[in-house]
């Protein structure tokens, strides 16, 4: 079990401060305006991001020490975020709340709490509302730069395509690419998910 307080104790940001790159590819895909929900959003640096856009973000995630720095994160940017310290395994995601919900290497969860978790985020969608999903592929534990040591923790194409069935997918990729991001380095196995509910 991870101490993730433990985890992002340290002075620098456990995965940097600029955003994923695949959060950051997906720019023009954010409304002007809404709420966006940063899932297990760590140190801040893909929530703060969203709120540099204009969202208004709540950010939720179990470390308090992970919060503290995200909100730090957001006063040296000049922006602010809700925040919630929650267990997401017991998280009340809520019905239609959000026209954003961004979940970037979110795989500390095993398949019976995966399966919760997606179904929870698709009813806290809005009708129009854009899911943005990443992950490594069960190809990542040969490359060893990141993510969990369990495999069946990871995405594949089909299991995202069952998961997500009731949303519209825009976009489902699985390729290999060198990532700089903090405790992400190096050469992985990655697979984006883009897809919207229908209006």
């Amino acid at each position: 079990m991870v101490d993730w307080n433990e985890r992002y104790s340290g002075e620098g940001y456990l995965f940097g401060t600029a955003p994923s790159a695949f959060l950051l590819a997906q720019r023009s895909r954010l409304p002007a305006h809404g709420t966006a929900l940063a899932v297990a959003d760590g140190d801040g640096r893909n929530g703060v991001w969203l709120a540099e856009q204009g969202l208004d973000v709540l950010a939720v995630d179990g470390s308090q020490v992970g919060l503290d720095k995200s909100r730090r994160l957001a006063a040296e940017r000049g922006v602010s975020l809700r925040y919630e310290l929650a267990d997401l395994a017991h998280w009340e995601f809520g019905q239609a709340r959000f026209d954003v919900i961004v979940g970037i290497f979110i795989q500390f969860a095993d398949p019976a709490f995966r399966a919760r978790m997606f179904a929870d985020m698709q009813q806290a969608l809005k009708p129009g509302g854009v899911l943005l999903l990443q992950g490594y592929r069960p190809e990542q534990l040969a490359y060893g730069t990141g993510g969990p040591p369990q495999a069946e923790n990871m995405y594949t194409e089909p299991m995202l395509r069952e998961a997500f069935a009731d949303l519209h997918i825009e976009h489902l990729a699985s390729y290999d690419a060198q990532l700089h991001e903090g405790r992400h380095e190096g050469m992985s196995a990655l697979i984006d998910l883009i897809a919207r509910k229908p209006a």
